[in-house]
């Protein structure tokens, strides 16, 4: 059976700069406060009327497209990850191919997995790839958060987390024998799913309408965020090594791990506890939040882009949310 590899990274933010000090008198909180608890000194916020969720997917899958050297209807398979879709239906998949202008109908499929959503939508293309379904495999993360956080002291646990961005990456066939993903690993523990949730809107009332505008509280994010930390870095690392177990390879063996987003403190824990010095650990909240399902190929982006990331490297990508999942990707690139 064949692999598949990355043949090409994308990204894109919004160019709304929300700097901690904007959010000071709307959340009664202070920059100091933020950064000591997740490290985050600024994100971007989408622009109305310029940025959704799926035109964004679309800006971060041409720079992916043109790095491989592909066009939009070279791509066989769209695999699209968010928790904020441009419509309840349908999903954002088919809008990414309507803004790339393709003519070839080929399939559009929508994760929902959150934070862990990259790296399930990465696994479910690496399946088509390794089968000889498909050759060319488009697989995006975006989200808008920042219009559905509650924007006043009763959400300030949350609304300073949250960022908007996406990130892409096109996947083909492994062209050099032992290179490309070489595993992936997906979990779930659905004891925990309201742990971290948005609650509303719901299909399960008869008037759904009527109960949302009842219950609006319940859109906006909730987090027990004491118990997501305490699950998150035990699961982080579990992943991380099952990942290196499977292919043989030690920690000190991983040339660059990007993890999930989430909060600086998750990846400086887990990073101590995996071992790794500063240079093998790819962290870019400060600039950009938690953008969930964007985190990982805009994060992936990056580190290519800035040369972080060489031919030949060992590269590790863990990710752990609401669900709670959790998921990790071992690739040599």
């Amino acid at each position: 059976m064949r692999q598949s590899e990355i043949a090409g990274v994308g990204h894109y933010v919004p160019s709304r700069v929300v700097k901690n000090a904007e959010l000071e008198p709307l959340l009664n909180t202070s920059d100091i406060w933020i950064q000591e608890r997740t490290g985050i000194q600024e994100r971007r916020w989408f622009e109305e009327g310029t940025d959704t969720t799926a035109n964004m997917g679309a800006r971060a899958a041409r720079r992916a497209l043109d790095a491989a050297g592909l066009q939009p209807d070279d791509v066989q398979l769209i695999v699209f990850a968010t928790l904020s879709p441009d419509y309840f239906f349908p999903g954002s998949g088919v809008l990414l191919q309507r803004e790339l202008g393709m003519t070839n109908n080929c399939p559009a499929l929508d994760v929902r997995n959150q934070c862990s959503g990259f790296i399930y939508g990465l696994s479910v293309a690496d399946q088509f790839v390794r089968t000889g379904m498909y050759d060319t495999v488009l697989v995006v993360g975006s989200e808008i958060h920042s219009s559905g956080l509650d924007k006043t002291p009763n959400g300030r646990g949350v609304a300073v987390i949250f960022g908007d961005g996406a990130g892409a990456v096109v996947l083909r066939p492994s062209t050099r024998e032992g290179h490309g993903i070489l595993s992936t690993h997906l979990y779930s523990q659905g004891e925990f799913a309201e742990e971290l949730i948005v609650k509303e809107p719901t299909s399960n009332k008869e008037d759904r309408v009527g109960h949302v505008v009842a219950n609006a509280a319940d859109l906006y994010p909730y987090m027990n965020g004491q118990n997501v930390f305490k699950h998150a870095v035990v699961r982080f690392p579990q992943v991380i090594k099952e990942a290196l177990d499977t292919n043989g390879y030690q920690p000190t063996d991983i040339d660059m791990l990007i993890p999930h987003q989430a909060n600086l403190r998750i990846t400086q824990y887990v990073q101590q506890k995996m071992g790794l010095p500063d240079e093998k650990v790819f962290s870019n909240i400060q600039r950009y939040g938690n953008t969930t399902a964007a985190s990982i190929p805009l994060a992936l982006s990056e580190a290519v882009e800035q040369g972080k990331i060489k031919r030949g490297d060992l590269v590790c990508l863990a990710a752990f949310g609401s669900g709670f999942t959790w998921a990790s990707a071992l690739i040599k690139w």
